[in-house]
């Protein structure tokens, strides 16, 4: 599947929010590396792995995944001739053990799962191995009747402690004035007692440690050294035996290696398949009919990465075989090309999808898509430019079995231009037998494929009373770019927007020349020939007060200028000019930012970004203004 279409439709965050729900490192690595299958059996395999994990989960059964956390890295150790500890033993047990509980599990909910549990039979039963360990190894420690030489060695570590403690508690009762504590304590692993420093050539023995200050001298009494030897003895023959226990019970999973690591590959992919269950019933999901006919059904389908996205019906591949969706900025457009994306992409991996029964998704060989700004930097490429290039790349690879998406076809041009080449594009596509999606503002565009005999025009809905997109598709409808609308909400003036509307309805533009010259006057204060820029600084002679610039009133001898958070209109020739807003900001500085309130620009730029929170309060806004 194209790299690019992974990317452009944030099918990678799919996967993304998949693998999180994966438990193994193997399950995980088993999404990220997974890829969209083209073949419909493999496809129809996967959903109905999906179907059964998710019917699992949905009775409150819970497959027995034990150990698999770590596993990888414990399988690791072996193949690298380490010797496993106690506890990386036990995680070992538990994931041997789980192979079998998976087994029996499966066996008793076979009705439920008919392929997984086809799927567990192939599970290999290690119980050997694992009583083995779980008779050696108990709370994380080897227990002393794992061995005769470890039991013995053990019990003379004790008897020796033992007898230590006796010596060492008789001094202290014969020595209690010389001592910092009447207690026992361990130095560098030896028995020592805390003497005073002024008493330490007094006490027969070696001194083990001084403290800090120097004030406390560690020593091992004299009659008591050649016990602390002895338990050093006994301590090294009870790690030398250990050290055997745990060699033979690793050396038992190292002769069963091989074996093992095939039932890790089988449980790391019975951990994918359920991390699909989860994600699917996580989503709500339906399993999809599916075909290799090109043929695409979607009934309430829902972008699986918007919140509250509203619900998408769309047909293709039957009774037309060409879409072209029209309608405003930030009404949606975009959003149905994705959809469509994820929907297809997402059951081609085995997903579940968000939408209602009766849903039917094609499998396609390829999914190609042209979505987003193409424009590159390093290649020195226009917006235009790049969406040719990749448009092209498309062209060259696209096929019958192709499903291709195109967002903006021919923007970024000349219009008559751009729509032209738009429709030789759908076109060639269209003679390759691929299912097309477009969206385009462009009416030739739109003529092209209410025209043709096997396309078809869309909408997305759009509330003219209200100004709000609605974000719903409508087939067989065409839509209007509402730039106006947006052109408000972006704060472009009233005047402007009236003049617009004009023009777009009778076409009668200002085109008589205007005189701008001025008669020259000698120097004085007030500045009638000065031509000013949003975001000078200028005096207001009568109001006496500074304001900034905000726009040259058209057609009049009229500013516009903004003082104490208001816009009022002053006479040019009583505006004297204090500084040019080059002066006082940097080149790049936003200078609408100076005349709006961040509240007021946060919520254009939501609007621009398509932020349906935005949307939900224009919205509300709209519906009171109706009400009042």
């Amino acid at each position: 599947m194209n790299n690019q279409t992974i990317i452009k439709t944030q099918f990678n965050e799919i996967k993304k929010q998949l693998t999180s729900y994966a438990i193994s490192s193997l399950g995980k690595k088993l999404i990220e590396t997974s890829r969209p299958h083209t073949k419909l059996s493999v496809v129809e395999k996967r959903l109905t792995e999906t179907t059964e994990a998710k019917q699992l989960l949905e009775t409150n059964l819970h497959v027995p995944f034990m150990g698999l956390q770590n596993i990888e890295h414990l399988t690791n150790q072996l193949e690298k001739g380490f010797v496993l500890t106690p506890q990386e033993l036990l995680e070992y047990a538990d994931f041997l053990r789980s192979l079998r509980l998976i087994q029996q599990f499966f066996v008793k909910n076979k009705s439920l799962a008919p392929l997984l549990s086809r799927y567990a039979q192939g599970l290999s039963n290690f119980n050997e191995i694992e009583t083995e360990i779980y008779q050696v190894i108990r709370n994380g420690q080897i227990i002393d009747s794992a061995s005769r030489e470890l039991r013995r060695a053990r019990r003379d570590i004790a008897e020796t402690q033992e007898k230590i403690q006796e010596l060492l508690k008789k001094f202290i009762r014969q020595n209690k004035e010389k001592l910092q504590e009447a207690i026992i304590t361990k130095r560098n692993d030896i028995f020592t007692v805390p003497v005073k420093a002024a008493h330490k050539k007094q006490i027969q023995g070696t001194i083990v440690e001084l403290s800090s200050k120097g004030t406390t001298a560690y020593i091992e009494p004299s009659n008591v050294s050649r016990w602390n030897e002895q338990l050093t003895y006994h301590k090294m023959v009870e790690e030398a035996e250990v050290y055997q226990i745990l060699a033979s019970l690793t050396g038992l999973l190292a002769e069963s290696l091989p074996l093992i690591q095939k039932n890790i590959e089988v449980i790391a992919e019975f951990d994918q398949i359920f991390a699909r269950g989860k994600y699917s019933r996580e989503l709500k999901g339906i399993t999809p009919r599916i075909n290799a006919d090109g043929y695409i059904e979607l009934i309430a389908a829902r972008h699986p990465l918007l919140d509250d996205p509203v619900p998408l019906n769309l047909t293709i591949g039957k009774e037309y075989r060409g879409l072209t969706i029209t309608g405003p900025n930030a009404g949606g457009k975009t959003v149905v090309l994705k959809t469509v994306a994820l929907m297809s992409l997402m059951t081609m991996i085995g997903l579940q999808i968000p939408a209602q029964a009766g849903t039917e998704i094609a499998i396609f060989e390829q999914i190609f898509v042209d979505i987003g700004d193409a424009q590159s930097i390093e290649n020195a490429l226009s917006t235009f430019s790049g969406h040719m290039q990749n448009i092209a790349e498309i062209l060259r690879q696209a096929s019958k079995n192709s499903l291709i998406l195109l967002d903006e076809l021919g923007s970024g041009t000349e219009p008559n231009e751009g729509a032209a080449l738009a429709i030789a594009i759908m076109e060639e596509f269209y003679q390759k037998g691929s299912i097309l999606i477009t969206t385009t503002h462009y009416g030739e565009i739109k003529r092209f494929a209410e025209q043709h005999a096997d396309f078809v025009t869309a909408a997305m809905d759009f509330d003219a009373e209200h100004l709000t997109p609605k974000y719903r598709l409508l087939i067989g409808q065409t839509g209007e770019s509402n730039a106006l609308w947006i052109a408000k909400k972006m704060a472009i003036s009233e005047q402007v927007i009236a003049k617009a509307q004009l023009y777009f309805t009778e076409r009668n533009y200002a085109t008589t020349k205007k005189n701008f010259k001025t008669k020259t006057q000698k120097q004085t204060t007030v500045a009638t020939e000065e031509t000013y820029y949003r975001g000078d600084k200028v005096f207001l002679l009568e109001q006496q007060k500074s304001a900034l610039v905000y726009q040259e009133i058209t057609f009049t001898d009229q500013l516009a200028v903004y003082l104490a958070d208001q816009f009022i209109e002053v006479p040019k020739r009583r505006v004297r000019l204090e500084y040019r807003a080059a002066d006082l900001y940097p080149a790049d500085y936003p200078v609408d930012n100076l005349f709006e309130a961040f509240e007021i620009r946060k919520e254009r730029r939501d609007i621009e970004r398509g932020s349906k929170k935005a949307q939900r309060k224009l919205k509300q806004a709209a519906l009171k203004r109706k009400s009042n």
